[in-house]
């Protein structure tokens, strides 16, 4: 069961809310640079390949769009 601390008035909860998020960044297991550059490097690929295959679609269906309405 979790202890209740208290605080007088907003500003001992804004500095307990500071101090918690101090805590738990503490907490966090950071990336190395290396584990970084390739997840990076993963999105930006994705990202242009999607955006192709897209683009791909979308021109497919100009044309499809241009047979149908320009006969």
């Amino acid at each position: 069961m979790r202890q209740q601390v208290s605080t007088k008035g907003p500003a001992g909860r804004r500095f307990k809310f500071v101090g918690d998020t101090i805590a738990e960044l503490r907490k966090v297991v950071w990336p190395t640079r290396q584990d970084a550059t390739y997840l990076t490097t993963m999105v930006i690929v994705v990202t242009v390949v999607v955006a192709l295959a897209l683009w791909l679609i979308d021109l497919g269906f100009l044309k499809l769009m241009n047979v149908i309405l320009l006969r």
